[in-house]
């Protein structure tokens, strides 16, 4: 398919030098809660209130929102990532240590679905709308757990073990029947965006790169076509070929993830962003918390560092939310006190002051210091 002005050798160059990360819209409109500072304007009748916030899905006056690009649709500005790292610390030693997207034991640990149950029930009472799901466990499990409750949360999905990652599904057609046989295994008629993982150790050669981005946008537009994603996007560990391909291909990529954390900043020249704002997609932001590097504690509630810990959590979020053309950072919460940290940012004055910046500063360098060897890709997302 033909590239918008991009040199696929360049690509491949910048591919090549990046090889261990990858190994390893317009301006947001919102939607702010009561509390939130905003410049002084008349107050709207309660009819035009009314009418600004019926169609906000899960609505409540506590809770930020913002557009999601040029889906239109208007998504809460604390969102819940599908992980569920630390998971140990609200199940024991029944759960593992380390969180793997591909294990797919999780639901049958004691107590794994009840837990996940609060969290999803307490992000509804906080008016969280937006669920990401990007692994087959993760897909099984919330579908169960959505049933009775589909029409409070916007799912977005992925299931990289059947998408391009995994060189057997770079078809167009392969993709959609892995989308109808996971929708089946989910008990799921349809997701309302579907992102594309596409594959974290790059392409061998430009044909290859070819062959992805073909069934990519190919499987992605059948699907919308038929019913089965009413948005689509793709998510990147490549800042290079994720910005090319909202580039090329604007109408399939309506929404993008990708990592931005405590610690990144955006480029003041050829920035994701600047293809994010012209092409008006909605952006969310991943690994926010960088692995959970950036905290100091075991995240247990006895741990001498938790409020530490969570302060640092909150000065993140406010930090990330700072940048417009972010549309949600989606932090995979535990407990509920996770979600009641988190939806305390949104609260909080938006702009870091001086003090609160320096000692955000600090947080991240610890944070690069404390990344795990499997997460080092992720300072080449310091500067996005």
């Amino acid at each position: 398919m033909a590239r918008h002005e991009m040199d696929r050798r360049d690509f491949l160059a910048a591919g090549a030098l990046a090889a261990g990360a990858l190994a390893g819209g317009a301006e947001a409109q919102t939607q702010a809660p009561s509390k939130a500072k905003a410049p002084a304007q008349a107050k709207a009748p309660a009819a035009a209130k009314q009418a600004a916030t019926k169609n906000i899905l899960n609505y409540n006056p506590n809770m930020e929102y913002r557009r999601l690009g040029k889906t239109g649709l208007m998504v809460s500005a604390i969102s819940l990532g599908g992980h569920w790292k630390r998971i140990e610390i609200e199940l024991g030693k029944a759960a593992p240590a380390r969180y793997s997207d591909s294990d797919f034991s999780y639901p049958n640990i004691p107590g794994f679905m009840q837990s996940r149950d609060r969290v999803l029930a307490h992000c509804i009472e906080c008016g969280i709308n937006y669920l990401d799901a990007m692994a087959a466990p993760e897909v099984l499990a919330y579908g169960q757990l959505l049933k009775g409750r589909r029409d409070k949360f916007y799912l977005g999905y992925a299931w990289w073990q059947k998408e391009p990652r995994s060189p057997q599904f770079r078809t167009a057609n392969s993709l959609l029947q892995g989308l109808d046989e996971n929708l089946k295994a989910a008990g799921l008629d349809y997701v309302d965006i579907w992102r594309i993982a596409l594959p974290m150790e790059g392409v061998p050669d430009l044909n290859e790169l070819e062959r992805v981005e073909t069934a990519t946008v190919e499987g992605l537009a059948k699907a919308k076509q038929q019913g089965k994603a009413r948005f689509t996007g793709v998510s990147s560990h490549n800042r290079v070929w994720l910005k090319s391909m909202i580039e090329a291909y604007p109408k399939q990529i309506e929404v993008v993830l990708f990592p931005y954390t405590a610690g990144s900043k955006e480029l003041p020249t050829d920035s994701l962003f600047d293809a994010i704002k012209e092409n008006n997609a909605g952006a969310f932001g991943i690994k926010p918390f960088a692995d959970n590097s950036l905290f100091a504690g075991t995240g247990f509630p006895n741990d001498p560092h938790a409020a530490d810990d969570d302060r640092r959590a909150r000065l993140a979020l406010r930090y990330i939310l700072s940048n417009p053309a972010i549309t949600a950072p989606i932090p995979g919460m535990i407990n509920i006190h996770q979600v009641d940290n988190a939806v305390q940012a949104i609260r909080e004055r938006r702009q870091l002051d001086l003090n609160e910046k320096a000692e955000l500063d600090r947080a991240t360098r610890q944070m690069w210091a404390r990344l795990s060897p499997g997460h080092q890709w992720l300072k080449d997302w310091e500067y996005v």
